[in-house]
């Protein structure tokens, strides 16, 4: 029997039915993954992780094989908030232009895009995997995991490796990041699960790690008089995140919508490609390629408020680009608003800087209802 106080968390009637339907499939499904691929409704406050609050592993609400895992190193708990955050960032960016612009805070919207296989949870499921590699790689490589792991020293021979760590070179880590999350992200339940759903967010997952990979790239540093390269030493990092962003954002964009060929075969499914306009270069009912995103179920349009998204009525955009597209045909109305900003400012001496207070008035585009 459900609490009473669960209607206080629902402030609209549809959208208390779905928690409802949240909680009972809950009730039925093994763990989910982690940070914005978690299909726990009340796992993480993505406000705080924003402002970036200090994070534990208490803090993130773990299964248990995480949690003993995160315990293993003090500053595991900091890098998974940072690899959360990284990913709620770059979704973000990512899709601030489209009408599904990646709101996360409201978490029966999030964990129904989940479980319908839509393809923005694809991108989530990716988007989220590739954070999480690129920061516990980078906290190899910049001490914070100390007690876990140290710099890449499989990208170069061990005398290469001693004279970059000389020069204050030192490789991100992705092949203890790769380990660890080869384990993390799948617990006993989902290792073993063969269902449909359960296969594409393992594809999409795999493929976010895949994508950091390819852009793990040489770095080098010269050394020699007058800054000539008489000597070099060199390692390897992993290239900017939004690089990485803006290639999952491509393969969002070309994703392939599969099927499934017989979900009773014990030994797992088999996808494949249905006939959809996005996957015409790809053959119908062959099995897609690991470098594709794949999703199950076709996307809404996202303009009006339903169990994914609040719609896009108030959204601000911008009239001349985006507000076509985001406003659904509807229009938008101008509003003016006064914005207070430091201006002005200088530099004292030694360690002081004095700004004014300007005021400036702006005009926003918000979407008609």
């Amino acid at each position: 029997m459900f609490s009473p106080r669960l209607g206080f968390i629902c402030s609209v009637f549809t959208d208390c039915l779905f928690a409802l339907a949240g909680i009972l499939l809950l009730m039925q499904e093994g763990e989910a993954y982690f940070g914005i691929t978690s299909a726990r409704p009340k796992q993480f406050d993505f406000n705080r992780l924003i402002q970036r609050q200090p994070g534990d592993c208490r803090s993130l609400r773990l299964t248990g094989e995480q949690r003993r895992m995160c315990n293993r190193d003090p500053g595991m708990g900091r890098v998974l908030t940072e690899g959360i955050i990284l990913s709620v960032e770059e979704c973000k960016k990512q899709f601030e232009n489209e009408r599904w612009n990646c709101s996360l805070n409201h978490q029966a919207h999030r964990i129904n895009l989940l479980r319908e296989g839509l393809k923005e949870a694809s991108f989530l499921y990716a988007i989220s995997s590739a954070a999480l590699t690129t920061a516990i790689a980078k906290g190899c490589s910049s001490g914070i995991l100390n007690e876990s792991c140290t710099c890449d020293l499989t990208s170069f021979s061990d005398e290469e490796n001693a004279a970059t760590w000389r020069w204050g070179g030192c490789g991100d880590n992705i092949r203890y990041s790769q380990m660890f999350l080869k384990n993390f992200l799948r617990g006993k339940k989902d290792s073993e699960s063969s269902d449909f759903q359960s296969t594409i967010d393992r594809h999409n997952s795999d493929l976010g790690i895949r994508t950091v990979r390819r852009n793990f790239v040489k770095k080098c540093k010269c050394h020699g008089v007058s800054g000539a390269c008489e000597t070099s030493t060199c390692w390897r990092q992993i290239k900017p995140f939004q690089v990485i962003g803006d290639e999952l954002k491509l393969k969002y964009e070309r994703a392939l919508r599969v099927s499934v060929e017989n979900q009773a075969n014990r030994k797992g499914v088999t996808l494949l490609v249905k006939h959809d306009k996005s996957s015409s270069a790809v053959k119908k009912d062959s099995p897609p390629s690991r470098g594709h995103m794949i999703y199950r179920n076709k996307s809404p349009d996202f303009c009006s408020r339903d169990r994914f998204s609040y719609g896009t009525a108030g959204r601000v955009c911008n009239k001349t680009t985006t507000c076509d597209s985001i406003c659904c045909g509807r229009g938008y109305n101008i509003r003016e608003i006064t914005v207070t900003k430091k201006c002005m400012c200088t530099f004292l001496w030694c360690c002081n800087v004095t700004c004014e207070i300007c005021t400036k008035d702006v005009e926003l585009a918000l979407c008609r209802g």
